[in-house]
């Protein structure tokens, strides 16, 4: 075990792709030489949590003592501060921080914190989302101090129909055009910046796609993890 080193907790599952592209991205941006160098991570991959967007619209179960327990089971397996690769999970937050002693880091706060270092004051963030967490106001609470382009309700719906496929295993050429071009119409209603609020976006999407600064929030939060995980910065209050 690396010196000085803390464990991470991931809350995984939702979806599983994303989980692993998001551990893949901690591997990447990690300054390794050796394995023993690596992040040390305790993840719960659990992807039969019920579905967030049908709960979010008040249908199906509610995930949130669900995740809460997934939640209190890292920290029983030592982990000192816990992560969750989905945007919208974070709608049940006060379910997970009420199961737990230990920090939990928002992928939300982080990249919003992403947006303010990245843009500069009067430029507009464009949204990019799914109906469900569209719906959860995540975003738009947090980035209350800057005018925002948001999607419309049938971009919305296009969006989560191609997530749909993301998720049956569908990455092709078409699935990323189709989501591309979906977050352009943002940029030409006037986004100076995008922030991909879904984690299955960037299973194919890159930032190289487009002509503004293209925000993932799975690589915020890959980022951020490291960091704490390395001891390179000091645990936030609980």
């Amino acid at each position: 075990m690396a010196t000085g080193d803390r464990l991470a907790g991931v809350i995984g599952g939702m979806g599983p792709d994303a989980t692993i592209d998001f551990m893949s991205r901690v591997l990447a941006c990690t300054p390794a030489t050796r394995d023993q160098d690596h992040v040390r991570m305790v993840v719960e991959h659990d992807p039969r949590i019920p579905n967030r967007q049908f709960a979010m619209y008040g249908e199906g179960a509610d995930p949130g003592p669900a995740i809460a327990t997934l939640a209190a089971r890292l920290e029983g397996a030592g982990a000192e501060f816990i992560v969750m690769p989905c945007n919208l999970a974070h709608a049940w937050e006060d379910d997970i921080r009420a199961a737990i002693s230990i920090p939990f880091i928002s992928i939300v706060s982080e990249s919003v914190k992403r947006v303010e270092q990245r843009c500069t004051a009067g430029e507009t963030i464009g949204l990019f989302t799914t109906p469900g967490c569209f719906k959860a106001g995540l975003y738009q609470e947090a980035l209350a101090g800057h005018e925002l382009v948001l999607q419309t309700p049938d971009e919305l719906s296009e969006s989560m129909a191609l997530v749909e496929r993301i998720k049956a295993g569908d990455k092709s050429e078409p699935v990323a055009s189709g989501l591309r071009a979906l977050a352009v119409r943002l940029v030409s209603r006037g986004a100076h910046a995008l922030i991909a609020a879904c984690t299955e976006f960037t299973l194919v999407l890159e930032p190289s796609m487009f002509a503004v600064p293209f925000i993932s929030s799975t690589d915020v939060l890959a980022e951020k993890t490291v960091a704490l995980a390395l001891c390179q910065e000091p645990l936030p209050e609980r």
